[in-house]
């Protein structure tokens, strides 16, 4: 059941949705920053290159994750993937560019990582949220368990009544 395109989200639902995305691009995150320290530590690659492939690992969790738990979507994933990629198209070569400006000039790489991370969240929420998924949203097999959840559970409210 595709939602309509002119309902909109209750402001707890918009709170519960911007959680859930803030907390599974945090462990997206820690994927990325683990994997950054691998190569940059172990592996001694110059930034952009740890960046990368630390950004891809993570990109592709995260978009797994929100599709399914915080966008409920049940939208075509290589369309939606494909949408996620533009995104990135833009945002991976700007933030490897200032990434390594930043620590060409003496930046701490995991000052610029992290700062680069929390523009990544921000942006790509509002991506996702407005363009990505707009019009999908709570249209997977999860949101109609929760309707379904949801109604049995005003049915028992209005039958004590």
């Amino acid at each position: 059941m595709e939602q309509n395109k002119t309902e909109k989200l209750t402001g707890k639902q918009n709170i519960v949705q911007i959680l859930k995305f803030t907390v599974f691009s945090a462990s997206a995150g820690i994927i990325q920053f683990v994997s950054f320290t691998l190569m940059n530590e172990i592996f001694k690659l110059p930034y952009w290159p740890s960046y990368l492939i630390a950004l891809m690992l993570s990109v592709l969790y995260n978009f797994t994750l929100n599709k399914r738990f915080t966008f409920k979507s049940a939208a075509n994933v290589p369309i939606a993937m494909l949408k996620v990629a533009g995104f990135y198209l833009v945002f991976t070569p700007l933030s490897t560019w200032w990434g390594d400006a930043l620590t060409g000039i003496g930046w701490n790489e995991y000052i610029v990582l992290l700062g680069t991370m929390l523009v990544n969240l921000a942006c790509e929420y509002l991506f996702c949220r407005f363009f990505v998924y707009k019009g999908s949203m709570n249209t997977n097999k999860l949101a109609a368990k929760d309707r379904e959840i949801n109604a049995k559970t005003l049915l028992s409210v209005i039958c004590k009544r």
